[in-house]
């Protein structure tokens, strides 16, 4: 059980102890957790189940991948790349990308959208 001390969101910051923790792996699918949400970023939490995949699709604004726990296969862009704990990613605007989970795997996914426009 997430203890107060372990996570904390306000409208100052947003605290998560230990992300591998906070994740839930299911048995079977994808599980996401949204950890913060404005008009400047989105920062998202999966648990895949092994064997899961997010097929591939395009975003229109950069993001990072940050693999917390397991093993993935990744396609960026026409490249395949392996990930394990400690991989990171950055991709720009529109690259194709998808994930294919080889086992349990607790990935942290920060969009990173545009800026407001200023008239």
């Amino acid at each position: 059980m997430i203890g107060e001390s372990d996570e904390k969101m306000n409208d100052a910051y947003v605290y998560v102890r230990d992300l591998r923790q906070q994740a839930k792996v299911p048995e079977n699918g994808i599980l996401t957790q949204t950890l913060q949400n404005d008009d400047r970023t989105k920062v998202i939490l999966f648990g895949f189940a092994p064997g899961q995949e997010l097929s591939a699709h395009t975003a229109p604004f950069p993001a990072t991948l940050t693999f917390l726990k397991g093993d993935a296969e990744l396609k960026l862009g026409t490249e395949e790349q392996q990930a394990t704990e400690g991989t990171f990613v950055y991709m720009r605007p529109n690259l194709e990308h998808g994930i294919k989970a080889q086992n349990g795997v607790v990935m942290l996914l920060t969009m990173i959208k545009n800026p407001p426009s200023v008239a």
